[in-house]
């Protein structure tokens, strides 16, 4: 980044990671801010970033086919980017493309997931960038962490007048196409490892975005399914938030979670694949 908040080139993303440092810890704390701290101590992982990086499904990219959008974009933000699958899933709806995410140990992988995009540190409730400097801001799943009214101020800050935000999500893949042995699966791996607080819904069209300078576009529901066998889907569950939490807070080592995990997997996928399907949903909004 360079003083006046523009993003440093993509032949230089390192640079961008130095000059931006992690926002201080603000003198009161709100339930959004709490929540954000629990993940950041969860995700500031070596680990998870791997994992994030190369084992999670390629969902981002089949939702984002959905969208209508008039013409390429100059320029994308990807607020809350994790590893980066989020931000190259961006590569070809904008020239370039910007990701930002608060915790600096998950972009480790970014120059072999999105190695054109520039990155930089930063939280949503206080983007680093002048206004107008985005025709798209993109969040995937990362707004549900934030102080809410503050992030879509923020979003609608950065976009320029003719801009596009667009926020997505999907849940987790816990039922195949071909039996209901993989949603029999996912419900005891549910109840060994329980969801983490602080992750709600987000419920876009019940918001006053009016009050956030943005107003709601469309709203579809999406679903993406993709073949997967064993040990893809091995390393996807073992990168979810369940499991994530469930290490961080030393109730389980990542070898023990691995073993369960492996061992009754293989009785749902046996020695074939199982077509698994992720459903969420794709809204888009403009500045009002």
């Amino acid at each position: 980044m360079s003083s006046g908040g523009q993003p440093v080139g993509a032949s230089s993303p390192g640079a961008a990671l130095e000059s931006e440092q992690p926002d201080a810890a603000p003198e009161s704390t709100t339930d959004p801010e709490r929540a954000n701290g629990r993940r950041a101590n969860a995700y500031d992982s070596e680990r998870v970033a791997a994992a994030y990086a190369f084992d999670r499904p390629a969902v981002h990219e089949r939702i984002l086919r959905s969208l209508r959008l008039a013409g390429r974009r100059r320029h994308a933000l990807d607020i809350g980017c994790g590893a980066g699958v989020s931000t190259a899933a961006l590569a070809s709806l904008a020239e370039r493309v910007t990701g930002l995410e608060p915790v600096r140990t998950m972009l480790t992988h970014r120059h072999a997931v999105a190695p054109r995009a520039a990155f930089a540190i930063g939280r949503a409730e206080r983007l680093p960038f002048a206004a107008g400097t985005f025709d798209l801001v993109a969040a995937a799943g990362s707004l549900n962490y934030a102080d809410l009214p503050v992030a879509l101020t923020e979003a609608a800050r950065v976009l320029t007048p003719d801009g596009t935000l667009v926020v997505y999500d999907f849940g987790q893949g816990r039922r195949a196409v071909e039996s209901g042995g993989l949603a029999g699966w996912f419900g005891e791996f549910e109840r060994r490892f329980p969801m983490p607080p602080g992750y709600p819904d987000l419920d876009l069209p019940r918001l006053p975005l009016g009050d956030y300078g943005l107003r709601l576009d469309d709203q579809v529901d999406v679903e993406v399914s993709l073949p997967m066998r064993h040990d893809a889907y091995l390393r996807y569950v073992l990168s979810e938030a369940n499991v994530t939490d469930a290490v961080a807070g030393g109730r389980i080592t990542v070898d023990a979670a691995r073993d369960w995990c492996a061992r009754t997997l293989a009785e749902v996928f046996g020695t074939g694949s199982l077509t698994v399907g992720f459903t969420g949903y794709l809204a888009t909004l403009l500045p009002r």
